[in-house]
């Protein structure tokens, strides 16, 4: 990716002139005749620099500093002058100014100022996406619950695709939490203020899908009433999140399929074009490469959703976290029905580790609202699982162990006093269980990047 420079003057030529120079320096300059102009097409959170003439019409340099400022104090602002002297420069300094150069400048003044505000620009980034991540990774994980290796890698690859632009395709079984996944790339990215719109694609009857998701005027139809907006232009600016994406007729596949190439739609029944920017996430049980080989879902269309994938674990995949899941969805339940916290015994405890959980986290939630209530467990949960004690006592050691690094927050010290284990025993058990010391340490122990 180039550098990038916005270079602001009244005058053409000097306009030019810079762009020839920087350009052949290799940056992406854009130019702009006023200050207003800039404001304008500053972009948030803009990676580059502004280079600034001083003497404008209009909104001045020094009024575009203070605005820019204003917007984003860290972005560095630096000035141009042919009238410049000593007391402008201080209080261009004073104000934020990054630098002050004089006219007539060479290139090699220009460059080797702009190119020590680039790197403090993209340090100053990097900082503010590390301090960023901390605080997300913090939010994620009581959001995403669970502390097994399979739970800490899908929170990082939520948090990583969460940034980018990327679709985003799922998979997952029935109650695996692909809504909340999809939830989580929303929030945590730059499209977090934006709407979030879910559509389950098999709970639309096919004569009205395409109404549902790209809208329709009044009249469109029999039966149009009157307009309206669609999913995917009620999502605009935000995230559009399609479950069961498999279940979309073809002819709607078609149509998305180029509303997603073209970045635009036409509501039904009319010739306006409506821009589009939005992020899509998909979610899907079965493997759609299997059922593009069935003819019965687009390759084309699953190119374009699939420019990053996610796998969804089955809880069965990661049973040492039940115990955690089943206390906090029993205590939010036991708060919600405002009655008291039955204990989880061992034997209970025992039977929540042995099942396997075909409903995943959607049947524990069941489980855990029985256990409130005192209700005997459902006819699938009580059924004998062939289940061996080993693998029992393998997933109960892993889970002692998550929770004396939790509680010790990483200190090893402190968890081989409170397991009574040697500290050489202690590592021989983490690396079995795939833990890692670095999961359970406070936002400011963990390392540095």
């Amino acid at each position: 990716m180039k550098p990038s420079v916005i270079f602001v003057d009244d005058e053409a030529p000097i306009r030019d002139a810079v762009r020839q120079w920087l350009e052949r320096s290799g940056f992406e300059v854009h130019l702009c005749a006023s200050g207003r102009e800039c404001l304008e097409r500053l972009p948030e959170d803009y990676p580059g620099v502004v280079v600034s003439d001083l003497r404008m019409p209009g909104m001045d340099g020094m009024a575009l500093l203070e605005q820019v400022q204003a917007r984003d104090p860290e972005l560095p602002f630096l000035l141009v002058s042919a009238h410049g002297d000593v007391p402008q420069a201080v209080e261009a300094m004073r104000l934020g100014a990054y630098d002050f150069i004089e006219k007539p400048f060479t290139p090699e003044r220009l460059l080797g100022s702009l190119r020590r505000a680039l790197e403090k620009r993209q340090l100053t980034r990097e900082n503010h996406q590390l301090r960023q991540q901390v605080e997300h990774k913090d939010e994620l994980a009581g959001r995403l619950l669970g502390s097994s290796a399979t739970m800490v890698q899908l929170r990082r690859q939520v948090l990583e695709l969460a940034q980018t632009p990327a679709n985003v395709l799922m998979r997952g079984e029935t109650g695996s939490g692909k809504e909340l996944v999809a939830r989580c790339l929303h929030d945590f990215g730059p499209r977090a203020k934006g709407p979030f719109v879910a559509l389950n694609c098999a709970a639309i009857p096919e004569n009205l899908f395409e109404s549902e998701l790209f809208g329709h005027e009044s009249g469109a139809f029999t039966g149009a009433q009157g307009k309206r907006i669609g999913k995917i232009e009620h999502a605009n600016g935000g995230t559009l999140f399609l479950d069961e994406i498999e279940s979309m007729p073809l002819g709607q596949q078609v149509k998305l399929l180029r509303v997603l190439q073209e970045r635009q739609l036409e509501r039904l029944g009319s010739n306006q074009v409506i821009s589009l920017d939005l992020r899509v996430v998909t979610a899907t049980k079965p493997d759609l490469h299997e059922r593009v080989r069935e003819g019965s879902f687009r390759q084309d269309l699953l190119y374009r959703l699939n420019v990053a994938e996610l796998q969804l674990p089955a809880l069965r995949e990661h049973r040492e976290d039940v115990p955690l899941l089943f206390e906090y969805h029993a205590r939010q339940i036991a708060e919600r029905f405002e009655r008291p916290l039955p204990p989880v015994t061992p034997a209970l405890l025992a039977q929540l580790l042995a099942h396997d959980w075909p409903g995943n986290v959607r049947e524990l939630v069941n489980a855990a609202e029985r256990h409130v209530l005192a209700l005997p467990a459902s006819a699938s949960q009580s059924a004998t699982v062939d289940t061996s004690l080993s693998a029992r006592m393998e997933a109960f050691e892993a889970q002692c162990l998550r929770e004396a690094l939790a509680s010790c927050h990483g200190d090893m010290k402190q968890v081989t006093e409170l397991l009574q284990l040697p500290r050489r025993t202690l590592n021989e058990k983490m690396q079995r269980h795939g833990l890692l010391r670095t999961d359970f340490l406070d936002s400011e122990q963990q390392p540095a990047s």
